[in-house]
């Protein structure tokens, strides 16, 4: 029997029937066709920039919906998922009853019956042994196009024989109207059940729900099999050192990550196993906002035909203006890794690495540029996972606002923090791993008043960690914080190196340092009913 054949007989088997059409893994070429077919209405229909890429609006949902995020509670599931407590422990994952999701999956299934309909295939990790096979159902050929993006390709062979461990019915265009007699926050949903390994998913055409929620699977399996599942970026350097990335939307991740002199392993998720770091996917998903060739060269060329450019302002001449926060500020693109000329090849695979950057867009202006971490003050940031909006992104916001996401990414953990903060510190100490804290954001005073960090700057501290010149001269400790400041980074003004030396006020900076403290100490009490948590409270800022 063919693949599309039996594909077809496993759609039936769910009530997805009388399909007008079928597309089984298209080619980057008739996704372009489908997809800026002129036919097509709404934000089914791509635009195709003067760069090559095509461009899509997601409406209303420029971004996850992470209040809409349910995990079907069972006898698996109630001991081993990190669970939404509603006392603010911080986890998205709501519980579902087997009710409610028999009725999301039955929506998503209606909408999908009879429909012509993309079938996409692919896999979630580079190493064989641990990686998961994934299949997309989707009636929008864009979303289609954003998976074979984003995912790694099988082989023809591989394909052939292609079974998948866990299935995503993209429903977008249906809703729950009843979702108060489920249970359910609002008609949006995004619902998985491990048992039935599926994904179902209505009222959002966010492409970015895909990616990030077999993300979140994959951060259930992996740890519970004391595999490290980190969102990080990742690369390795000419001396065959690898280097892991933490860093909240806004933080550099990418940007930092993306390095001419050095080779691309991924730009967002990684596993960390007994052999050594590998990519959970095949390709990038990277902001535009403020994006220009100068700046950030290798992503600007990554933006050409088989690229999908997601609410991005565009003209009636089909330019992009990349500085436009017009529809959203997380304007962005997906693009193939292979778009990017340096990367590791044949498999998007690294070592086990020597330096862990965690970045902050420290918006209040005390953080230093660059420090050194203990292994206990790494466990410390990992779980606290500080960046900080400034004033002016959202409405209301006056002031920097401190944003605190465990493991740099608590809307995608699916088991307790701690579990992968101990992986992460296991890791560290058995190949001798170094952690530093870099500050992607202001120094001279907080948004408004000092001046963002020059990213050339940036480099030249991530230049110094990596090529461990950073050690050279000696440290000197930042007081609330007890960060351990290089006295000297080649290419820098060693003034910058300590940030009370740029404030006017020495009495205003100390205040700041102090307040931001008391922000991390207060967050830090999510972690203190756990003994490592307790471990940890003299790791962090002491008042």
């Amino acid at each position: 029997m063919e693949a599309s054949a039996i594909v077809i007989s496993k759609l039936n088997a769910w009530g997805i029937g009388q399909i007008s059409q079928l597309f089984y893994n298209p080619s980057f070429d008739d996704l372009f066709s489908h997809e800026t077919d002129p036919r097509l209405q709404g934000y089914e229909r791509g635009t195709v920039s003067t760069l090559g890429a095509v461009a899509v609006d997601t409406g209303k949902f420029t971004g996850r919906s992470p209040k809409d995020k349910y995990v079907v509670l069972d006898e698996s599931t109630k001991n081993t998922v990190w669970w939404a407590d509603g006392k603010g422990s911080g986890s998205d994952n709501k519980p579902l009853s087997k009710e409610a999701w028999a009725h999301l999956k039955e929506l998503s299934v209606k909408e999908l019956n009879g429909k012509k309909l993309y079938v996409m295939d692919g896999f979630c990790g580079a190493n064989k042994d641990t990686r998961l096979s994934v299949r997309l159902v989707t009636e929008v050929a864009w979303m289609a196009h954003f998976f074979k993006n984003m995912f790694i390709l099988p082989t023809a062979q591989e394909l052939k024989n292609f079974k998948p461990d866990w299935t995503i019915l993209n429903a977008c265009k249906t809703t729950c109207a009843d979702f108060a007699q489920y249970g359910l926050r609002s008609e949006v949903f995004v619902a998985f059940n491990i048992a039935e390994r599926m994904t179902v998913i209505g009222g959002t055409w966010y492409g970015g729900e895909i990616k990030k929620g077999i993300f979140s699977i994959m951060n259930y399996f992996l740890p519970l099999k004391g595999i490290g599942s980190f969102h990080c970026s990742a690369n390795r350097g000419q001396d065959g050192q690898t280097a892991l990335f933490f860093g909240l939307s806004g933080t550099g991740k990418t940007t930092l990550s993306t390095d001419p002199k050095r080779a691309l392993i991924g730009d967002d998720e990684h596993g960390w196993d007994n052999e050594g770091v590998f990519n959970l996917e095949g390709g990038c998903y990277a902001k535009c906002i403020g994006l220009t060739p100068e700046r950030e060269p290798e992503v600007f060329a990554a933006i050409r035909r088989d690229a999908l450019l997601e609410n991005v302002d565009i003209n009636d001449k089909n330019q992009i203006d990349f500085d436009s926060r017009k529809k959203t500020e997380n304007t962005r693109v997906s693009y193939p890794i292979g778009h990017i000329e340096n990367i590791v090849k044949p498999v998007s695979k690294g070592g086990h690495p020597s330096k862990i950057i965690f970045l902050a867009c420290d918006a209040y202006g005390v953080l230093p540029p660059v420090s050194k971490l203990t292994r206990e003050q790494a466990m410390y940031h990992y779980l606290s996972g500080y960046t900080a909006k400034v004033a002016g992104t959202e409405l209301g916001v006056k002031e920097p606002q401190a944003t605190f996401s465990a493991c740099f990414g608590k809307a995608f953990l699916m088991v307790p923090p701690t579990m992968y903060a101990e992986i992460l510190a296991q890791k560290m100490q058995e190949h001798g791993a170094a952690a530093y804290l870099l500050n992607t954001g202001w120094i001279a005073g907080p948004y408004g008043v000092g001046y963002r960090i020059p990213l050339k700057d940036n480099r030249l501290s991530v230049d110094a960690i990596l090529d461990g010149s950073i050690d050279q001269h000696g440290y000197e400790t930042l007081s609330v914080f007890n960060l351990q400041i290089p006295k000297h980074i080649n290419g820098m003004d060693d003034n910058k190196l300590n940030p009370r030396h740029l404030w006017a006020d020495k009495d205003d900076y100390d205040a700041s340092l102090r307040k931001l403290g008391g922000m991390f100490i207060e967050n830090f009490k999510l972690f203190t009913d756990t003994p490592i948590g307790r471990t940890l409270i003299n790791a962090g800022p002491q008042l």
